[in-house]
Formats: C-alpha cells, sequence, structure tokens
C-alpha cells in the first residue's frame, strides 16, 4: 500500500498500512500504546502516514500483556498447579512477553471462581492481547470454547502449551465429581437422614475408585 507522505488517512486505510485490523488499533489505543492519531469535528480518527511510517510494530506487539491462568480440581493437586504455574512462566519468559498468572483451586465445572472471574473481567475490558493455557480444560472442563469465542471477538490469541502429562478425563472428572459431593454433602448430612449419608459414601466411593482406576 503506497501513501503520500503528510497525508491523513481514515484507520481502516492505517491498519492496512500497518498489517494489522482496525479493531487491534482501537485495542492499542485502550492500552495506552497505539499509533498517534487526531480527530476530525465528527470524531473521526485520522492518522498522520509520516507517523506511520515510525512505527515499530514488532515493539508494539512486545508490550501486550500476556495472561496465562492454571488450575487444579483440588486440594492434593497444589504440586500439580505449581508445575503448570512454572510451565507457562517459562512459555512466556522464552517468548519475551509482558505477562500475569492467574491460579484457581476448584472444579473445573465451578464457574464461580475467583481466578476465573478475574479472567473473564480483563477479558471483557481489553486487558490482555493473548491467553496462555498448557491445556483447554485447565480453563473449565465444560464451556472453555465460549471464552475462547469471546477471546476471537476481541481478538485475545489463544495459545494451548500442551506439554507435559496431563490427568486424563476419567481423573479430573472423578475430582470433580468429589468436590460437588462434598459442597451438598454438608446439607445432606444436616438432614440427618441415614439414608443420605449412604447415598454419599457410595459416591464418594464409587469417585475414588475411578480416579484410582486410571
Amino acid at each position: 500500500m503506497i501513501l503520500n507522505m503528510g497525508k491523513l488517512i481514515t484507520i481502516q486505510e492505517a491498519a492496512e498500512f500497518l498489517g494489522v485490523s482496525p479493531q487491534t488499533l482501537r485495542r492499542w489505543e485502550r492500552e495506552g500504546r497505539g499509533v498517534p492519531f487526531q480527530k476530525t469535528a465528527g470524531g473521526q480518527r485520522r492518522y498522520d502516514v509520516a507517523k506511520l511510517h515510525s512505527q515499530d510494530i514488532s515493539q508494539l506487539e512486545k508490550r501486550k500483556l500476556t495472561l496465562a491462568y492454571a488450575r487444579v480440581s483440588c486440594h492434593d493437586q497444589k504440586e500439580d498447579l505449581q508445575r503448570q504455574e512454572k510451565m507457562l512462566e517459562m512459555f512466556c519468559v522464552t517468548h519475551g512477553w509482558s505477562f500475569e498468572i492467574i491460579s484457581d483451586l476448584g472444579s473445573g465445572m465451578n464457574y464461580n471462581k475467583h481466578g476465573l472471574k478475574k479472567l473473564l473481567n480483563k477479558i471483557f475490558n481489553g486487558e490482555i492481547s493473548r491467553l496462555v493455557l498448557t491445556h483447554k480444560d485447565r480453563l473449565l472442563r465444560f464451556g472453555a470454547e465460549l471464552i475462547f469465542a469471546l477471546c476471537e471477538a476481541r481478538e485475545i490469541e489463544v495459545i494451548l502449551v500442551n506439554k507435559g502429562s496431563e490427568p486424563s478425563f476419567e481423573e479430573e472428572l472423578a475430582a470433580d465429581v468429589l468436590e460437588i459431593i462434598t459442597v451438598f454433602s454438608a446439607r445432606l448430612y444436616g438432614s440427618r437422614s441415614r439414608k443420605n449419608k449412604k447415598l454419599i459414601e457410595n459416591l464418594e466411593k464409587v469417585a475414588q475408585d475411578a480416579s484410582r482406576s486410571h
């Protein structure tokens, strides 16, 4: 794309010149690291071609904030959580990214975890440009694709490291089921029903057996 120096161009033309999308230019503006522009009386952005020539896109990309997310289902897996965090840290450092790690300890079927809510807020507020996970199930057991779709709409890159041995689906699901049983057991025990207590014990045994068999 050839443009005359000193000419003012639209955001679409500026995006084409830089090889990015108009949404990326707007995001850079929100993050305080955008390409300089001026606005017309009607509020339209106009970019100076001369200033576009001086922009180093690679440096702009390096200043993006990367969010790495780690999660395990229960306290017994805290060592695995630490391994995830270390893997994510090394991965981000190797690529030279400015990053933050958010960790959660809770079921993959729990949508009310503190770290997950913090992650979603950062996505909605346009605070991140990259999300890094060791595996997609670290995000959620079911529904990760919905968050990935939100990332795509916000032009947030999603990277799955997929290194190291991940717990099997059956092991993780069993851990999630055990957590759900724990949450509801207090209510059932509170009813002082012998039938409820027996039901809980049987469910816990099935879940534990399933976890040990894999």
